[in-house]
């Protein structure tokens, strides 16, 4: 006879109040330099891109072929990486990843030709994906519920403060060592990570954190039962949904916008250093976005409708993109991309709470990857298109149609999750 397939809920568990170690903060702080050295080795590429292109022969249209392998990179590690973590642990995966990374980050540097460069910037896909897999899954193992929006809002500003940091930090190594260098030394610097990460995190003691989690049952699935699990959860698509029209906004910005400023507004290649300014307001929409959300809990809401009311709010927000070349200077333009920053950031820091609320602990991981593999995706189609937009066109229609990307995925996926919520008090999935 068969046995009954295992169930496992999935509805966020109700924080217990039981005491959590200080040391969790010590973790977000290591999840945050790691995320601020993510963005910093995926901008180098955007930030040089006019001096880059010029020295090697790359057209418009390469170019975004080589991000399309980037991305195509990041996609697959997406849904692979997710296992990994499982696997290894969060410890030893996230190690892996960010020394993987890096060293295909500096090994950009010895790039003579678009070929190597599209190489070295496809093996930087692959290693990234898997610190933005293995992070939520730190947060879930030493935060409660009422602390995981701003959790996850602190180590994702890193990378927003990466892309600040970026255009300052790169242009100068640049100016100074050639564009290679700036490779070699940005790459270097995810290995000075690795010791504290490497002594600092442990997986967290059951006496020391909240363990209203073990609501959710410790399952050890097949594999076979484990993937059955997560593509059998509607809220995992639809999110998955979500992320890859809303994405694609995000990635115009770090592939894009400095380009846009060099050929649209002028700005000169030394200038772009003024992007900075920009992934400040992406700084401050992943705290906002995070705080105001689990005020909202704190108040009395549930996670889940405490995460979808800043949804809606950041999707009214984000149709400011429009504005961007109807500006009149280039302040303005950057007072428009500000907001859109700002909102999308916001929206971005409380998705990845909604993955950490809804999915259970034994298959978070893999769920994550799915879904984030959808962001991917979505940057894949948004390159190709701009690429062609710009040759045929110009960059208005991109910014016109990027207008309708976050109202469209609050429509289509998100406030079908607060009906679906609505209507039933715990969703489960069977493995």
């Amino acid at each position: 006879m068969a046995a009954a397939p295992l169930t496992i809920d999935y509805a966020a568990p109700a924080d217990t109040g039981r005491a959590v170690s200080p040391l969790r903060w010590l973790i977000i702080g290591l999840l945050f330099l790691a995320a601020v050295l993510n963005y910093i080795d995926r901008s180098v590429l955007a930030i040089l891109a006019p001096t880059i292109q010029k020295s090697l022969g790359i057209t418009n249209q390469r170019y975004a072929h080589i991000n399309d392998g980037f991305l195509i990179a990041y996609a697959v590690a997406y849904l692979l990486s997710g296992r990994v973590v499982e696997k290894l642990g969060t410890r030893i995966s996230m190690a892996v990843f960010i020394g993987f990374w890096s060293a295909a980050n500096a090994l950009t540097g010895f790039a003579r030709s678009a070929l190597s460069l599209s190489v070295f910037r496809s093996l930087l896909g692959l290693g990234e994906a898997g610190g933005w897999t293995a992070s939520p899954a730190a947060v879930a193992e030493w935060f409660p519920p009422k602390e995981r929006a701003l959790a996850t809002g602190l180590y994702s500003i890193g990378g927003t403060i990466g892309s600040t940091i970026a255009p300052l930090l790169v242009i100068e190594t640049a100016g100074r060592f050639g564009w290679q260098a700036a490779f070699v030394s940005t790459g270097l610097l995810g290995f000075v990570w690795l010791m504290p990460w490497l002594i600092s995190y442990r997986p967290p003691r059951a006496t020391t954190i909240d363990t209203a989690s073990a609501a959710v049952p410790v399952i050890r699935p097949t594999e076979r039962e484990l993937w059955s699990a997560v593509i059998r959860q509607p809220e995992a698509w639809r999110l998955m949904g979500a992320r890859l029209l809303t994405d694609s906004v995000w990635y115009f910005f770090l592939f894009w916008m400095p380009k846009y400023l060099h050929e649209a507004r002028g700005v000169s290649q030394a200038g772009l250093s003024i992007m900075w300014v920009v992934f400040l307001a992406a700084d401050v929409g992943f705290v906002a976005g995070g705080f105001f959300s689990d005020r909202l809990v704190a108040r009395g809401s549930t996670p889940v409708s405490s995460r979808i009311w800043m949804l809606l709010a950041s999707a009214i927000l984000v149709p400011c993109i429009a504005l961007l070349p109807l500006a009149p200077t280039l302040k303005l333009t950057l007072a428009a991309a500000m907001v859109v920053a700002f909102a999308h950031c916001m929206w971005l820091s409380n998705m990845t709470a909604l993955v950490i609320d809804l999915i259970p602990r034994p298959i978070m991981a893999t769920t994550f990857g799915l879904i984030a593999a959808g962001s991917a995706v979505g940057g894949i189609v948004m390159n190709d298109l701009v690429a062609w937009a710009v040759g045929h066109y110009s960059y208005d229609r991109c910014f016109y149609v990027m207008a309708f990307m976050h109202p469209l995925a609050a429509l289509l996926f998100i406030l079908p999750i607060r009906r679906s919520r609505s209507n039933q008090s715990i969703p489960r999935a069977q493995v």
